[in-house]
């Protein structure tokens, strides 16, 4: 690592599931990098719910969101399959995910998918952790 990328950070952006924002508490995200992906999402929400956690490292909003939801989530890996999304870097997946979804864009926004649909989608303050694990 030089010096710059010390001071300023990694500014290479070719890897982009390099998100210096999650996994601070051991967080178990499964990264959301491809549109195929979705599929593979309604599939697995028919066994189990899915959460998908859209976030905009550039917002701070969003980075504040995200800390609270991963320090606050309490519920295992058997309970949820969780979905990060860095929606700078993949658009193209949010833009489908509102199209596929019926939900409208919002940056920070977590969905809950079952049997292939949103039942739950909430953003920004109104994202908590304790409302979603009561919905799973």
């Amino acid at each position: 690592m030089s010096f710059f990328d010390k001071f300023f950070g990694n500014t290479d952006k070719s890897d982009k599931s390099d998100n210096k924002d999650t996994n601070q508490n051991g967080f178990n995200w499964n990264d959301l990098t491809e549109l195929k992906q979705l599929d593979s999402i309604i599939e697995e929400s028919e066994e189990k719910p899915v959460v998908i956690f859209k976030h905009s490292t550039r917002c701070s909003i969003s980075r504040m969101a995200l800390k609270n939801f991963e320090r606050e989530y309490k519920a295992d890996d058997n309970e949820a399959s969780l979905y990060f999304l860095d929606l700078l870097n993949y658009r193209d997946i949010s833009n489908e995910i509102a199209q596929r979804f019926h939900v409208i864009h919002q940056s920070p926004q977590l969905l809950l998918i079952k049997n292939g649909k949103s039942v739950y989608d909430v953003s920004h303050s109104a994202i908590d952790a304790e409302a979603l694990e009561g919905k799973l």
